[in-house]
């Protein structure tokens, strides 16, 4: 059962909020005074701490910074009626989860506890999760799905088996490469990544295992490739189903031997390196297609991590939007705002095709333009919702469109791709740029979309 805490010097607003919320079953404290809740909280912390903001001796400005420090498992509302929008911004940017005026109506509390709840328990599962794999390992989520990718990381991570690691572009690839990096006997040497498809073809052999001073024009200073620089450690081969057929067979030899050799140079270099690859990628298709060696496939493939995309894991929401936005005040100093009732609703209605990153995205976006406020369902969709995105679980557009939501989702992005290249005068290095992915992946989705006819 969750416990809340009412902190005022008001009895009658004390007993009344009491009443409301027992009656919804939460387990209520109450106490009048700063001082007093803070020894309370030092006993046991409560879920949710409904503060006032005008109190004798410490005020609840004064105070929030303490009960955040000693119970940070507890999300703090605060109360007031005397307050200021100053007041206001300044208690949401110190780390108060809502702010709500007096007189309070019962809509007003029960809708703010509601969200302060589930704020409370993506927080915990985050927590969780941080202290089973360390705080360099973000894969936040307690869904069926997550626990299973937790399951398969915990196992293979000791190991020195290589890995490849499947999934749509945006579900989070890398920070499950990250979180195997850092769970294993490698995890104080280095973690070099590289991203397959961005390397040009002809400068990928130099990339990944080095070149000697004048092995070729511009060439003017020995330099040491991924291998070497990842030696003792871990290798992450980000998108690796984009490699051409030179360097597949060059990073098979490698794979087989273990020793490299510059471009250049004759010397074989021993290299230890744990290799982890991802790909968004079928493999088994690229290589029915000819466009992967079946044997590279084998030797990447010993334990396959496939990574589940976001519209599968819905129920991860509240605990991916707690973490984007704690990450956005920490890094941004961003006043992230409060997702009142509803809105989650809306968020684990869209379809999300760009996955985690997507929603990340969303959730950057909101903050930016609602900081410190309470945003609605009509809010989230705004800022989520496009003509051909008619895939929230309101239906918008859906009643007037009789194409499948797969057929509107790919009008959308034809649209996006379209604009971006009208923008960079059909520059497709700063399209994909505009749109924050990499050429590879663009030139797929054109092809795929029909924007490309020269496959």
């Amino acid at each position: 059962m969750n416990e809340i805490l009412i902190v005022d010097d008001e009895g009658n607003i004390r007993r009344s909020l009491r009443a409301l919320l027992e009656a919804e079953g939460y387990r209520v404290r109450d106490t009048g005074s700063a001082e007093a809740g803070l020894a309370d909280i030092e006993e046991r912390e409560p879920d949710v701490v409904l503060l006032d903001l005008m109190l004798p001796g410490m005020t609840g400005l004064e105070a929030l910074p303490q009960y955040l420090e000693r119970a940070p498992a507890t999300t703090v509302v605060m109360m007031s009626g005397e307050a200021s929008l100053s007041d206001a911004v300044e208690a949401t940017r110190v780390g108060a989860f809502h702010f709500i005026e007096k007189p309070l109506t019962p809509e007003s509390v029960l809708l703010t506890v509601k969200g302060a709840l589930e704020v409370s328990r993506a927080r915990d599962l985050t927590r969780a999760l941080q202290g089973r794999l360390g705080p360099d390992a973000n894969l936040v989520g307690d869904s069926d799905p997550m626990e299973a990718v937790r399951e398969r990381v915990r196992r293979v991570a000791p190991t020195d088996a290589r890995i490849l690691i499947t999934g749509e572009s945006g579900t989070g690839k890398e920070l499950v490469a990250t979180a195997i990096h850092a769970l294993s006997q490698r995890k104080d040497a280095p973690f070099i990544r590289v991203n397959s498809a961005a390397i040009p073809r002809e400068l990928v052999e130099s990339e990944m295992f080095g070149h000697e001073r004048g092995a070729f024009t511009g060439a003017t200073e020995r330099r040491r490739g991924r291998f070497e620089l990842a030696d003792g450690g871990t290798l992450f081969l980000d998108e690796i189903g984009d490699l051409d057929a030179s360097a597949q067979a060059k990073l098979l030899r490698v794979l087989e031997s273990g020793i490299i050799e510059r471009v250049g140079g004759g010397r074989p270099i021993p290299v230890d390196v744990r290799v982890v690859a991802a790909t968004n990628r079928d493999l088994e298709e690229e290589v029915r297609a000819g466009r992967f060696r079946d044997d590279l496939r084998f030797r990447l493939d010993v334990v396959p991590i496939p990574v589940p995309p976001l519209r599968e894991r819905m129920e991860d929401i509240p605990a991916l939007v707690e973490h984007a936005s704690r990450r956005l005040r920490e890094r941004d100093g961003v006043t992230p705002p409060a997702f009142g009732a509803g809105a989650m609703d809306v968020l684990r209605g869209y379809d999300w095709p760009g996955n985690v990153r997507e929603l990340f995205n969303c959730v950057e976006r909101i903050a930016i333009l609602h900081a410190g406020e309470e945003v609605g369902p009509d809010v989230i969709r705004s800022v989520v919702r496009h003509e051909a995105r008619a895939g929230m679980a309101s239906g918008v557009g859906a009643e007037d469109d009789p194409r499948a939501l797969s057929e509107r989702l790919d009008d959308y992005e034809r649209d996006l791709i379209r604009a971006a290249l009208d923008d960079s005068d059909d520059n497709v290095a700063e399209a994909s740029r505009r749109l924050r992915t990499d050429r590879a992946n663009l030139y797929r989705r054109m092809r795929r979309l029909g924007l490309r006819d020269d496959d």
